[in-house]
């Protein structure tokens, strides 16, 4: 894992190292275009047409539904969680044991800070999945979710006094929970994207220990462009984005077409009114 630092300019160095649908079926369209941006060929179809070959550590069964879902690939946690497994500025950093940290909308800093993180708001609904149980859904499981701010700050790290963009949630009956944030920007070095641990409950989300999975996920190519034109706050993402790609990403790049389709959120909406994202993200709840 890469030094800690006010900066993050370096290549691929950003990312070494609890409390409070992929669900809706891919299209067609939606799937086999982004599988032909990674330059492959497909290895799945959609989800309504038969399976094709795919390696074996992709396959999954199906979900009530009928839609695929698989176990979600494990990625690092980057040098600025916040989870309690490092420190920012010569501190403990756990804004997992913050008032407050248990919330829907992770905009505002918690405590005294006063800030909001600007930007393009992002409505993201998650979906948990147990892939070990007929893909049924994780009630009660908890999803400590973080990502950088329109200018590609983390928040406790670079930005010192906030700690916006940073929430827990759990899921109801049906695995679902939601979270109101910003699309995120980008920055030198790596793909636009956004950090997560999966935890059993609320409870056990208060050390880092205890996480079930920690991964990330990847945001839609054309929705980072059309973003970062929208507004002055991700003027610096234009071309960060610009230089970046999921082939080239030092997290990314390893992962199959069918692991990223997964971690790939489907977004709807436009940048005045808001965009509205949907993930499943998959793990084994029972060895």
């Amino acid at each position: 894992m890469g030094a800690v630092a006010d900066g993050h300019n370096e290549p691929d160095g950003h990312d070494e190292g609890l409390q409070h649908d992929l669900m809706a079926v891919l299209t067609r369209r939606r799937a086999m275009g982004l599988l032909m941006s990674l330059g492959a060929t497909p290895l799945i179809a959609a989800c309504d047409g038969p399976a094709m070959s795919q390696p074996e550590q992709d396959r999954s069964a199906a979900g009530p539904d009928g839609v695929l879902c698989m176990k979600h690939p494990e990625e690092t946690a980057g040098p600025f969680p916040a989870d309690g497994s490092n420190r920012a500025h010569g501190t403990l950093a756990n804004v997992l044991e913050q008032s407050g940290i248990v919330r829907e909308d992770m905009r505002s800093s918690l405590g005294n800070a006063a800030s909001t993180a600007e930007g393009v708001v992002l409505d993201l609904e998650i979906t948990l999945q147990d892939v070990s149980s007929g893909c049924a859904p994780l009630a009660g499981y908890a999803v400590y979710l973080w990502h950088c701010d329109a200018a590609g700050q983390y928040s406790i790290y670079n930005v010192k006094d906030e700690s916006y963009l940073r929430a827990v949630g759990v899921a109801d009956d049906q695995g679902r929970l939601k979270f109101r944030t910003i699309f995120p920007g980008c920055y030198r070095g790596r793909y636009p994207h956004m950090h997560f641990e999966v935890y059993p409950n609320l409870h056990a989300a208060t050390d880092y220990r205890n996480r079930l999975l920690t991964s990330q996920l990847a945001m839609p190519a054309e929705e980072c462009r059309q973003v970062y034109a929208s507004a002055a706050s991700y003027r610096e993402s234009v071309a960060a984005f610009e230089d970046v790609s999921l082939e080239r990403d030092g997290i990314f790049r390893d992962n199959t077409p069918a692991q990223l389709t997964a971690q790939t959120p489907v977004i709807d909406g436009d940048v005045r009114s808001g965009l509205k994202g949907r993930v499943t993200i998959g793990l084994a709840a029972r060895a």
